[in-house]
């Protein structure tokens, strides 16, 4: 199977707006042209792009939160309004705000043995920046990267998801308000289109999806030693103390996983609870769904999964875990609408390893919930699993929370929360292993769009010549005795 259809096998969907490769080719060498003219932009351009861009999502944000109502097929707008538009916007007044400190040079130190010089970091824009949106948040996911792109300097070219045809119309427009096509401009296309443009020769290249979409995308990126951040996901576990008040614990990671309807990457995807807790567990969860959603309001106002083709991918989890033993207990009174894609939370109790709903990240609304009894098995299993983008732990107890800390690995943790992690703009964001590869978010986005440039500062005074040969010297023994350690 050739690249392009293992591409197509995971990311095609049925309607698409195409751009060829000449067109995507003819974009990057104008922006790489542009970037030429203007290597360093100030950072009054900057800030005054960030602002214009931050009026620009406000003037279209009920454009955007009608799109994703109808790619989601109904998507509630509180859940668009804090997933999507409040992230974009906290992102870009917290870029202003720090902005100038970020660009700022760094010093650093310099031995005795090199003075007298000084010595700094300078932050560099790396030129014309590639990011690949996924469907699940379009927005933020588009606009997280690209501010980090832009408030470090950079021109950037954005593929959008085919996932999301409203909303990327509406972002076409709107980032066209703002942004000529040779500092940023949008892509949208099939398979073939994603494929190309990863192939493209970007000075950075940052994908939000899958671990296994992004394998391709970082072996696209090899040909041209393009680096790359990946922003992947995994199976993020929550871990229940056994002290933990069961109605406390339910009330801290809910959101968590029934936000966007389980279609984040940070969402809790499965459950650590402790055995003799589960049955109560189970009730205290029936409870908070039933108030947070309240079965008389229907199911017309609830998020649903974005399409057909990820609706059936989630009921083959629960018919292989019901075949092969597990309880699939759906949650509320509200039945599954096939047609509608709506499906209610829905608990898995008796997951075995062996099941695909323990095997794959889920992102939907199913949640599979593990008895254990004691918690150095919690740890074995986590660390015996590739590495989640996040870890939840649920205790109110010290030791509890740092021998989770200490001893296990996930790209980011939640200590009695789940999944808000993301949206703290001064936290770095990414995954680890399979969960992905670099960061960004505040500071590190600016880092991770820039090159760090050492630079090394001389005056008019110059010692080092004392050590250039030829060897033998008194001062060369006199170095060594001291620096090195001779006698």
């Amino acid at each position: 199977m050739s690249n392009a259809e293992q591409f197509s096998d995971l990311m095609v969907t049925e309607q698409v707006v195409t751009k060829s490769t000449d067109d995507m080719t003819t974009l990057f060498d104008a922006q790489k042209r542009a970037f030429n003219q203007d290597r360093f932009p100030s950072y009054e351009s900057r800030i005054a792009d960030l602002k214009l861009l931050k009026g620009a999502i406000h003037n279209k944000k009920e454009k955007l939160l009608t799109a994703l109502e109808q790619d989601f097929g109904y998507r509630n707008h509180n859940e668009s309004i804090l997933g999507d538009i409040f992230s974009s916007l906290s992102t870009i007044d917290y870029t202003i705000k720090h902005l100038r400190a970020w660009m700022k040079p760094q010093k650093r130190r310099v031995g005795i043995v090199f003075q007298p010089a000084k010595a700094e970091i300078h932050y560099q824009p790396l030129g014309v920046v590639g990011i690949i949106a996924p469907w699940n948040y379009p927005v933020f996911l588009t606009i997280g990267p690209l501010v980090a792109a832009v408030a470090a300097g950079n021109r950037a070219m954005i593929k959008v998801s085919e996932f999301t045809p409203a909303t990327n119309a509406v972002l076409v427009e709107m980032l066209g308000s703002v942004f000529s096509n040779d500092k940023v401009c949008v892509v949208q296309g099939d398979a073939n289109i994603a494929k190309s443009f990863s192939e493209l020769p970007f000075d950075h290249l940052l994908f939000t999806g899958s671990t296994q979409v992004g394998r391709h995308v970082m072996l696209a990126a090899a040909d041209n030693l393009v680096p790359v951040t990946l922003e992947l996901g995994g199976k993020s576990p929550v871990i229940i103390d056994n002290d933990m008040p069961l109605n406390e614990a339910v009330k801290r990671f809910i959101y968590g996983k029934t936000m966007n309807a389980g279609q984040t990457c940070v969402s809790p995807d499965y459950i650590y609870c402790p055995q003799d807790r589960v049955d109560a567990l189970v009730a205290e969860i029936s409870l908070r769904y039933e108030s947070m959603y309240p079965s008389e309001l229907g199911n017309d106002k609830r998020t649903r999964v974005i399409n057909p083709k990820q609706f059936q991918r989630l009921l083959r989890y629960l018919e292989e875990a019901a075949n092969q033993g597990a309880t699939v207990m759906h949650l509320g009174r509200l039945n599954i609408q096939q047609d509608g894609c709506f499906m209610p939370l829905t608990l898995v109790l008796g997951a075995k390893p062996s099941m695909k709903v323990m095997q794959e990240e889920i992102f939907g609304p199913i949640l599979p919930i593990l008895g254990y009894e004691d918690v150095q098995s919690v740890i074995d299993s986590i660390n015996s699993n590739p590495r989640p983008l996040g870890l939840y732990v649920l205790s109110f107890n010290k030791n509890f929370q740092y021998r989770f800390l200490r001893e296990t690995h996930a790209g980011g943790v939640c200590i009695n929360d789940a999944a808000f992690h993301v949206v703290v703009d001064d936290l770095p964001f990414g995954g680890v292993g399979d969960s992905g590869i670099g960061s960004y978010h505040g500071v590190e986005g600016f880092r991770t769009f820039s090159h760090s440039k050492s630079v090394l500062v001389r005056g008019k005074l110059f010692f080092s010549d004392m050590l250039f040969p030829p060897y033998g010297k008194k001062v060369h023994h006199l170095f060594y005795k001291f620096f090195v350690g001779d006698k």
